[in-house]
């Protein structure tokens, strides 16, 4: 079965000024074939909002470093939720001070509307989840990762 390529919005958090995670992140996702748009740190909710109402990608890619990513991303998911928008959207990095979401913050995550939660690093299940969402689109049945 033929991989399709899906158009990525990639974004920092309101409070992640970080880039590196980003840039390296935009490499690898362009390096499997998909399209990036890369909206830069520190994306407020109303610019990420704009972003996926006027390009409507066919994946949200949410990413932090600096340790507030699960609060930041809370808020993200919930505000594009809000819109009626129903793109699938996943979040990343470090997502708590220490390192990647508890137990309960992803949960709290995946109920506000993310359709994964990868843990700081977590490559291959970032990679699956791509390889789920193309198989997906085409017929088949997707893989529930998180």
């Amino acid at each position: 079965m033929r991989r399709r390529n899906v158009n990525i919005l990639l974004t920092g958090t309101a409070s992640d000024s970080h880039t590196w995670n980003l840039v390296y992140l935009q490499l690898l996702l362009e390096e499997l074939g998909h399209p990036v748009r890369n909206l830069g740190p520190c994306v407020t909710d109303e610019l990420l909002i704009a972003a996926c109402t006027a390009e409507e990608p066919g994946l949200v890619v949410i990413s932090s470093v600096n340790g507030h990513g699960y609060r930041d991303g809370l808020s993200a998911v919930r505000a594009l939720r809000r819109t009626g928008l129903s793109l699938p959207v996943v979040i990343g990095g470090k997502l708590g001070v220490a390192g990647s979401a508890d137990p309960e913050q992803r949960a709290r995550l995946l109920d506000a509307g993310c359709d994964a939660v990868f843990d700081d690093g977590d490559i291959e299940a970032l990679k699956s989840f791509l390889a789920s969402l193309g198989a997906a689109s085409l017929g088949a049945a997707s893989l529930a990762v998180a």
